[in-house]
């Protein structure tokens, strides 16, 4: 296999986590109905990009460049994998999965922004953010035809533990981001005020889908904590890579820098750089965990199946 389809899928999953940053950005800065039309924007394709417009226009240029991106690693794995006819079937999944998030888009444009079309669409985007970093993970460093990469520095099940403690951490980090969507497109972001109180109890009143998935979010957000600060403590004890250790200590410096802009988002009243930094660190973490999961799974085929490796 060339080095070049790796790299597709991480030029992909750096791609996404631009194009998140400017959905952000375009939600921040009130700019999603700045192009009224779609998939044209006033009519053209070249509007004058200026105010709300480019920050609206360069958000669906961007995002057209990433269906030519992962359009170039799906076309790569056609003709690079057929040892691994899955990395093809996950790859066209994929490109089914950035059309249908298209359509959500140019949906939230017509129908005016309509909550869960809107939340859909993000989720979406966290969805593939995921897919995409598992094609990336499996694809580097493969060894050649006939078999998986070679994965080193496992003890004896510790691939499977990682997937599973990762796994869980990742979930609980889509959930979080989910209603995190939903407190953003439903205006929720102030619904409690105060820090770490919400309206001044523990458990405020949840009389209305504002408070209810605001409080949501924060509760997510302690699981999902803890569930990172589990994965850490396992790793550093574990017989497995530096590499795995390191990027478990890279997680829990994410949900760190989480909490803290969650946190500055309401003290200053959702300013944009806190609230858009939000969504990318929410992200990249998303990314980084499922990364983790992913090489535990490829350690697991490794150790249990060694047969499969290419012959020396």
């Amino acid at each position: 296999m060339t080095v070049l389809h790796p790299r597709a899928y991480t030029v992909t999953v750096i791609w996404t986590l631009g194009l998140l940053f400017l959905g952000s950005i375009v939600h921040a800065t009130e700019s999603s109905l700045a192009c009224p039309d779609w998939p044209t924007c006033f009519g053209t394709m070249v509007p004058e990009m200026t105010g709300g417009v480019f920050w609206e226009h360069l958000h669906r240029l961007v995002a057209g460049g990433l269906v030519l991106m992962f359009a170039l690693g799906t076309w790569l794995a056609k003709r690079e994998t057929s040892e691994r006819p899955w990395i093809f079937r996950a790859s066209l999944a994929g490109v089914g999965l950035l059309l249908v998030q298209s359509v959500f888009g140019g949906l939230t444009v017509i129908y005016q922004l309509p909550d869960l079309v809107s939340t859909t669409h993000l989720s979406l985007a966290f969805i593939f953010l995921s897919l995409a970093t598992v094609l990336a993970v499996a694809t580097n460093g493969t060894t050649g035809p006939g078999g998986p990469p070679k994965i080193e520095g496992f003890g004896h099940g510790n691939g499977r533990k990682l997937t599973i403690y990762a796994g869980v951490a990742a979930g609980s980090v889509f959930i979080q981001s989910v209603l995190g969507a939903l407190v953003r497109h439903t205006d929720g972001g102030m619904s409690c005020p105060d820090v770490p109180l919400c309206l001044g109890q523990v458990v405020p009143p949840l009389v209305n889908v504002q408070i209810t998935s605001h409080f949501l979010h924060r509760l997510m957000a302690i699981v999902a904590t803890v569930a990172v600060l589990w994965l850490y403590a396992w790793a550093v004890r574990a017989e497995v890579p530096t590499r795995v250790k390191r990027w478990a200590m890279a997680a829990v410096g994410l949900v760190l820098v989480q909490v803290a802009l969650g946190v500055i988002s309401v003290l200053t009243f959702l300013a944009i750089p806190p609230v858009s930094i939000h969504t990318l660190v929410a992200a990249a973490l998303l990314s980084l965990l499922v990364a983790l999961a992913t090489l535990g799974s490829r350690a697991s085929v490794y150790i249990q199946e060694p047969e499969l490796l290419p012959a020396r």
